[in-house]
């Protein structure tokens, strides 16, 4: 299992182990690491953890967050990676392999907008690259197959296969949630947002929820459908 070394000035305060999909960073109390310090935002930064990937991302942090010397806003960690939150470090440790996921897998987003009609304009990074539907990373050996149809929206109708270890879905800065795939189904779990994702009318929570054919989902305001196919 990886881990997080939490150290101030070389002094090691608390190794904390990632044994949840989503772990958040920050000076409140509801935080799962809180950093008592002013330096710290309230909700400073946040790691999802799906299979033996992980992934930091900053919440708007009002002084930012640092991972091997540089800023970042969203990150892939890889073993070893220091992250800086003012005079606080945590050093990510693992020596578990890879799933295959990458950077890329999780800063491109399907982006959700109601009334747009032109596809291509919905596929875009965090970063505005824009991107193809077929553009995917390799997902693992399995033979599950999957696709999600969205409901409603101006590209009501359209179908975007689930081919990748994550499919990241939502408006960034609003509502993002990451769809993995996994040997044994594909689960959803939220990643930004005051709002959590709705399946089939209920609201989910913080952890990982394994999508059922046909199940109804609800991000960022658009729904879709998630289906398997044959």
């Amino acid at each position: 299992m990886a881990k997080l070394i939490l150290s101030m000035d070389g002094l090691v305060l608390k190794e904390i182990p990632l044994n949840k999909e989503r772990i958040t960073i920050g000076r409140k109390p509801h935080n799962d690491i809180q950093i008592d310090n002013l330096a710290i935002s309230g909700e400073h930064a946040a790691i999802v953890t799906i299979l033996n990937d992980s992934f930091l991302e900053d919440m708007n942090s009002t002084n930012g967050t640092l991972v091997n010397g540089q800023a970042v806003k969203k990150h892939f960690l890889r073993n070893l990676d220091v992250v800086e939150l003012g005079k606080y470090k945590l050093k990510y440790m693992s020596d578990i392999p890879s799933t295959g996921a990458s950077q890329a897998d999780f800063e491109k987003t399907m982006i959700l907008r109601p009334g747009v009609n032109k596809a291509p304009e919905q596929m875009r990074s965090f970063t505005d690259t824009q991107t193809g539907l077929s553009k995917a990373a390799p997902a693992p050996a399995a033979s599950l197959s999957a696709a999600i149809q969205l409901l409603n929206g101006g590209n009501v109708g359209k179908e975007l296969e689930l081919t990748k270890t994550l499919t990241t879905l939502g408006k960034p800065g609003v509502q993002v949630a990451v769809i993995a795939r996994r040997p044994h189904g594909f689960f959803i779990t939220h990643v930004e947002g005051t709002q959590f994702p709705v399946v089939n009318g209920e609201v989910l929570d913080a952890q990982a929820h394994q999508l059922k054919d046909h199940d109804v989902i609800e991000i960022a305001g658009i729904k879709m459908e998630f289906f398997l196919k044959a």
